[in-house]
């Protein structure tokens, strides 16, 4: 048996509490001289979001079950509702109206008598699309009211920034032994490549080196090519002691020889005949 819309007991009675009052005495009934705007009805319509928000607030302002929903009075409710918002903003009763339709609709079906094999439950019930709808937007109302309940930004609390200046003692490395030596290096090898190049002049005459290799050939044998210069003399002394024997050549006071090819060289006085030659 389905539960009749009206209101418990205990609803009435706060509702007789809640009575407006005027210097102590209850104000049963609006005075004649009272003056309503037009559009004071749009602050309640406003309040709820669509036909299903509605439908919700009357089912659960009446208690009564979402699945076995009384069509007679919810619809009757309903359409109040629906009046009062014609009368004041007709564009904001548009989608009002079309849920009135359907309201209607499902009360007609319900009242009608049901063909034998729709009474075998071939047909579903005919508020079933609506349940489904009522149940599916206020799962999304509390979802969305528990959204909006957590803490939000410019709302409920405001970004703070804090500069805390802090000043960083930078800590030196410590100095070794190694890294005194290292930097001493450095300096030296730079001081080198700082440094300017002295050359001293050195006396070297070619006549001396030319009797110094004939005194090493007076005995008359051949002597290698190699021994008759001296490692000691340094560049410039072995290159006067060549240019000495180059001379000894070109004067023919030595003689030249090799038995072959890339074999040593060997050096000798030269004969009286060959130099008179």
């Amino acid at each position: 048996m389905n539960m009749p819309l009206d209101l418990a007991p205990a609803e009435t009675a706060r509702e007789a509490a809640a009575v407006a009052r005027l210097y102590g005495e209850p104000m049963l009934e609006l005075p004649k001289d009272l003056y309503i705007p037009p559009h004071a009805l749009e602050v309640f319509l406003e309040a709820f979001e669509g036909p299903l928000d509605l439908l919700l607030y009357l089912i659960r302002k009446s208690n009564i079950d979402i699945l076995d929903i009384p069509m007679a009075p919810l619809t009757v409710q309903y359409l109040e509702y629906v009046e009062a918002m014609r009368a004041s903003n007709l564009e904001l009763a548009a989608d009002y109206l079309l849920m009135a339709a359907m309201l209607l609709e499902i009360k007609s079906r319900m009242l009608l008598p049901r063909p034998p094999r729709e009474a075998e439950g071939e047909e579903g019930d005919p508020r079933a699309e609506l349940v489904r709808r009522l149940l599916e937007y206020e799962q999304m109302k509390q979802a969305a009211a528990r959204l909006d309940a957590m803490p939000r930004v410019a709302r409920d609390f405001e970004w703070v920034s804090v500069f805390v200046a802090e000043k960083v003692v930078e800590r030196l490395p410590d100095v070794t032994l190694h890294d005194l030596q290292h930097a001493w290096l450095k300096i030296m090898k730079k001081a080198r490549l700082n440094q300017h190049h002295r050359i001293q002049r050195e006396e070297l005459s070619v006549r001396e080196h030319m009797t110094e290799i004939l005194r090493k050939l007076s005995d008359g044998a051949f002597v290698v090519f190699d021994s008759l210069f001296d490692p000691k003399l340094g560049p410039a002394g072995l290159v006067v002691s060549f240019l000495a024997m180059l001379e000894l050549v070109k004067e023919k006071l030595v003689q030249v020889t090799q038995n072959d090819a890339f074999a040593p060289i060997y050096v000798k006085l030269a004969d009286a005949s060959t130099e008179h030659a």
